[in-house]
């Protein structure tokens, strides 16, 4: 089973803003190479720093030399306080093993008008083994609502309470096209259960390239308060924002971030990018919150 885990930075000081944007994003095997050429790391700080928080996906940076050549150029240098996080470990669960990469979850302060936390639940799947990942991520859900105390609200149209937790299930699911067919994704737990939104539908192509139109990488949302502050959900199409060729493009990532835009901030906060990062290789040394021990 592949090693891995997030670290969290929360970065540069931005001027204030009326939305709290949070984006997932691809980075198709974000290292060294990529860094090393100005033109493609300038690309890669202004799709960034659009995010309060970004997920970053498929870094693959050992020495961590990529890393900080990121965060020099987004000139970021306070911290964030996270809440709460740890690691599902699939191999407690009904079905173990399932993950390639076990979910990190992290809970943290939005400091948003309208939500006072809100859960990340970062998924990267494997293609071959997506629906079955996916379906999985249920289980991590009830992980989450027995193992955080939260505030029991009955629901008036359901004999039973739920937990009043705003959760964000979010990355590149592989779900679509020949990974995920819309047969096999009425069977998932996460689809049939009608509390869990997907944001980011069948036909939202998230996808670079012209000669695909798939929808892999989703945005999934639980919990009331949550929804009643989702502002707008979509992809971040850079190749077009950014006056870019198909060509130029793919050296940034084939896959679009996708983003939710949540209801404004207190404007007496500064606003700050939180990255939320997935390696692919053996993790190295991480902190709970801040600078990454290398």
């Amino acid at each position: 089973m592949a090693s891995w885990a997030p670290i969290f930075f929360l970065c540069a000081i931005l001027p204030c803003i009326c939305a709290t944007k949070i984006c997932a994003f691809n980075m198709q095997h974000f290292g060294e190479k990529k860094v090393a050429k100005d033109h493609i790391l300038e690309l890669i700080v202004k799709i960034v720093q659009r995010c309060e928080v970004s997920l970053l996906q498929e870094v693959q940076d050992p020495k961590g030399l990529a890393l900080s050549r990121l965060l020099q150029s987004l000139n970021r240098s306070d911290k964030a306080q996270i809440t709460q996080q740890y690691k599902y470990a699939d191999d407690d669960s009904a079905a173990p093993d399932v993950f390639a990469r076990e979910p990190y979850i992290v809970r943290f302060n939005l400091f948003g008008k309208g939500l006072r936390d809100l859960v990340l639940v970062p998924m990267h799947t494997v293609p071959e083994n997506a629906s079955r990942e996916i379906d999985a991520l249920y289980d991590v859900f009830l992980d989450i609502t027995g193992r955080w105390d939260a505030e029991v609200v009955q629901e008036p149209t359901r004999n039973e309470s739920i937990l009043d937790l705003n959760i964000l299930f979010l990355g590149d699911f592989n779900a679509a096209c020949s990974y995920l067919s819309k047969k096999k994704k009425r069977t998932l737990r996460l689809y049939r259960d009608e509390r869990f939104h997907w944001l980011i539908d069948d036909t939202t192509d998230t996808t670079v390239r012209d000669s695909t139109s798939c929808a892999y990488d989703r945005i999934v949302a639980y919990g009331k308060e949550l929804m009643a502050n989702v502002q707008a959900v979509g992809i971040y199409n850079f190749t077009k924002a950014l006056g870019l060729s198909e060509i130029q493009a793919l050296e940034v990532s084939d896959h679009y971030p996708v983003e939710l835009d949540l209801n404004g901030r207190n404007p007496l906060l500064p606003s700050c990018t939180l990255l939320v990062l997935s390696f692919l290789l053996p993790m190295m040394s991480w902190t709970w919150a801040g600078t990454p021990l290398y």
